[in-house]
């Protein structure tokens, strides 16, 4: 998986394609589906939601630029998978998941596989977790159609965003933001297909 489907595409941070080594994927989907588990393509794990295609995991990973010590926000935990990866990088992980049942899940398995630095809370993702701000760095494993406010908002100087970005009925682009003397930059780097966000960003 990591050197066919994530290095041969570029992705080269060697803490990121480590962390990938070491988190055991199979363990954050469903028993029916382990057997796919490396496969490249994401999966669905339960509540109509997925667990992202490896490479994406990646490369989202290594375009928030992480090192040791910087505070990092998820948005859209899922299985947890995605958050075991960022955990392999910093200490400091914070996740937020608007499903009750998944939130918990997730929690749960990331407790049960040594990963419990990273701090889960059901909620919505959209207003970020403003309590622990400012982040180092912002993920979102959900698409929405623009980028929250809140989201950079908690940003802290230097600080990085990533997100889909819905661009129009089946488009949606990866974005990166950062936040350097206050102002934003914006850069979009490929096209993805995830999930939509839910709660405020449908309304």
């Amino acid at each position: 998986m990591v050197r066919d489907q994530i290095a041969a595409r570029g992705v080269r941070d060697a803490r990121v394609l480590e962390a990938m080594l070491q988190v055991p994927r199979h363990l954050f989907v469903p028993a029916q589906s382990r057997s796919r588990a490396y496969g490249d393509h994401p999966l669905p794990i339960a509540r109509r939601q997925t667990i992202s295609q490896p490479y994406i995991v990646a490369f989202m990973t290594e375009s928030l630029a992480l090192t040791p010590g910087d505070k990092v926000l998820e948005v859209g935990t899922g299985s947890g998978y995605q958050s075991a990866v960022l955990a392999c990088l910093t200490d400091k992980v914070f996740t937020v998941e608007i499903d009750g049942k998944l939130a918990r899940e997730a929690a749960a398995t990331l407790r049960m596989l040594g990963y419990a630095s990273v701090r889960v809370r059901e909620g919505d993702g959209f207003f970020g977790w403003p309590e622990a701000a400012p982040f180092d760095a912002v993920i979102v494993t959900c698409a929405a159609s623009r980028v929250p406010p809140p989201l950079v908002e908690q940003l802290g100087e230097g600080g990085r965003l990533v997100i889909p970005v819905e661009k129009g009925p089946l488009s949606q682009t990866l974005t990166l933001v950062t936040k350097k003397n206050g102002k934003i930059a914006i850069r979009e780097l490929l096209d993805v297909l995830f999930v939509p966000m839910t709660g405020e960003a449908e309304r």
